[in-house]
């Protein structure tokens, strides 16, 4: 018995309208660059198409540019679990800035990871609008 490959795209990396956690629905695709200017509530991130692999567990991971919680002490990376939900599936990764901008500024690593591999990733780098 053969086992499919799971294929997994990128197909939008970039700015996207604000995310709405409740709604099942994807943020608007708005301008693909990987150069993000350090604006409060501006969404960036990326989408990725993901078949052949439903139910299996999808793991998100976002590195952040060494931003301090309110005590001071580096935030760990964000990350968590999905259960891929069909088998033809897209799924949005992305963060936004928050105050203060200036210690949000660097690169924020993005990747998705399936049995251990990483399947997809981008890389954002955040910088003080010109």
């Amino acid at each position: 018995m053969s086992k499919l490959k799971v294929d997994v795209q990128v197909i939008q990396a970039g700015i996207f309208s604000k995310w709405d956690s409740q709604s099942a629905a994807l943020p608007k695709f708005l301008q693909a660059t990987i150069h993000v200017p350090a604006e409060i509530d501006i969404e960036f991130g990326f989408v990725t198409r993901i078949k052949k692999a439903k139910n299996q567990k999808l793991r998100y991971c976002i590195y952040h540019p060494d931003i301090p919680d309110d005590n001071g002490n580096i935030r760990p990376p964000f990350d968590g679990e999905v259960y891929i939900k069909e088998n033809d599936w897209r799924f949005y990764l992305g963060d936004t800035i928050w105050a203060p901008i200036e210690n949000k500024l660097g690169n924020w690593r993005m990747t998705l990871e399936l049995k251990g591999k990483v399947i997809a990733e981008r890389t954002f780098k955040v910088h003080l609008a010109e």
